[in-house]
């Protein structure tokens, strides 16, 4: 089962906050907060209040442990951006965009429903030895 929490319309640029939620998906909740709290990112802040939120939903709506769940999700979206100007020389002007995110939490009590469970993903085999080995003297005439 998985409980969801969302922030929306966060003031932050949403590859900034990616950053920081990278760190804390498949951890348990407790390592989750941990992280967040130790972060010196800015956004940390944000994560870790939305991260409370789903936990206090699923303890709340749904009468779940909290030593039990894990952070089986943490998306990132794009919000509406806030369009600016900077004047620049010669009358010219240049567009600022201030970037804002959507940040929806989702936590559960199996790592199964997580893609990468507690861990990194396998790396990809080296290019190296998939790839046919050529003759070194192929290319000299």
């Amino acid at each position: 089962m998985q409980v969801k929490a969302t922030a929306r319309y966060v003031r932050v640029a949403p590859n900034k906050v990616r950053q920081v939620a990278a760190h804390i998906r498949g951890r348990k909740v407790s390592d989750a907060q941990r992280v967040l709290q130790l972060s010196p990112k800015g956004v940390a802040e944000q994560l870790l209040k939305t991260l409370n939120s789903a936990v206090a939903n699923a303890e709340h709506n749904h009468d779940l442990d909290a030593d039990d769940l894990f952070v089986t999700a943490a998306v990132i979206d794009e919000g509406p951006q806030l369009k600016r100007f900077q004047p620049r020389a010669m009358g010219r002007a240049y567009r600022i965009r201030k970037r804002t995110s959507h940040i929806t939490i989702a936590v559960g009590t199996d790592t199964a429903a997580s893609p990468r469970g507690n861990r990194r993903p396998a790396a990809r085999p080296d290019a190296a030895t998939t790839a046919p080995a050529r003759d070194a003297s192929a290319g000299k005439e």
